[in-house]
């Protein structure tokens, strides 16, 4: 969702199958972002007994919370229920390493453009919120200008997750591939991985001799949906996950489709500043121990997503 220096990397990869189906039923909850609203809604045991407590920054452990930069309106990753709890994958995964850790994950809501620059200013300590590891977001370079912007950011990688195109039902636009869209308008959220992409296609489109590529970005996904809902834009990219849960869910199924195979396959990681390598590995060592304790497989098995899950917790697997 996750300035182009905060998401995902511009390079082009071979295109990948799907990440696999979203099982999870429920309508998706279109919410504001940016109130920095605290959301306790991954409850976990902040007894002393948690058996990685001791890994923790002491400022942390004795706090015993985390808290979570997240655009939470990007179901199923991240979004709030009929309820207003925040709930998703992330959410659950975090529930599960506060487990180990001893503390609480603390989902504060803001705009995805913003995390990384929350992490700087300490806001937040870390950024979880499908943001995907790379290359550019470690070393803090804008991907569309190629300049420093930042120190950058850690990652521990926790899922793979590829991105997807998906128009209207019924009225796909002869889409089959990014190079379709020459000629058309793409809505997307600001700063995410899929505007970069989007960015790319246009030059593409122009060095090729097509008709140009219109591109609308928006501060969130649920905007760039209700700008294509509206005709205003033919095609809206996002992450697969995310795609197809808003494809199963919005209007009952009959809104949207997605529409040729997903591209640009890739980790997302839970973004550390870079001066904090202690909170850093004992993330790592709190995802590790989920995965090996098989908490991590029954969390993205609820949620349909087991195809994207990882068996490592790496750091800065991103490229």
């Amino acid at each position: 969702m996750t300035a182009s220096s905060t998401r995902r990397t511009t390079a082009a990869r071979s295109r990948l199958a799907a990440v696999g189906a979203i099982a999870v039923a429920g309508a998706l909850i279109l919410t504001g972002c940016g109130d920095q609203t605290k959301d306790s809604g991954s409850e976990s045991d902040t007894t002393a007994s948690a058996p990685l407590a001791d890994k923790l920054p002491k400022a942390i452990h004795d706090k015993g919370v985390i808290k979570v930069g997240s655009d939470i309106a990007y179901a199923p990753v991240e979004f709030k229920d009929k309820a207003g709890k925040t709930v998703g994958i992330d959410p659950d995964l975090a529930a599960a390493m506060g487990k180990q850790l001893g503390v609480t994950f603390e989902f504060q809501n803001a705009t995805f453009d913003t995390l990384i620059g929350g992490l700087a200013s300490k806001r937040y300590d870390i950024a979880m919120s499908a943001m995907t590891d790379t290359k550019d977001r470690q070393e803090g370079i804008d991907a569309e200008t190629g300049k420093k912007v930042g120190a950058g950011v850690d990652f521990v990688d926790y899922f793979t997750a590829g991105v997807s195109l998906y128009t209207n039902k019924g009225d796909d636009q002869d889409i089959k591939t990014w190079d379709d869209l020459c000629g058309k308008t793409i809505a997307v959220q600001r700063n995410t991985f899929s505007h970069d992409l989007a960015n790319d296609q246009a030059k593409k489109c122009k060095k090729d001799g097509k008709k140009s590529l219109k591109i609308e970005d928006f501060g969130t996904n649920p905007e760039a949906e209700t700008r294509m809902r509206s005709k205003g834009a033919d095609v809206v990219s996002a992450d697969f996950p995310i795609a197809a849960y808003s494809v199963k869910n919005s209007g009952g199924g009959k809104y949207f489709e997605i529409v040729g195979d997903q591209v640009e396959a890739g980790p997302y990681g839970i973004a550390v500043a870079k001066d904090n390598t202690e909170l850093r590995d004992a993330l790592q060592a709190a995802l590790q121990a989920i995965i090996d304790n098989g908490e991590y497989k029954k969390i993205v098995e609820k949620w349909g997503v087991a195809d994207g899950a990882v068996t490592e917790a790496k750091i800065n697997g991103g490229s």
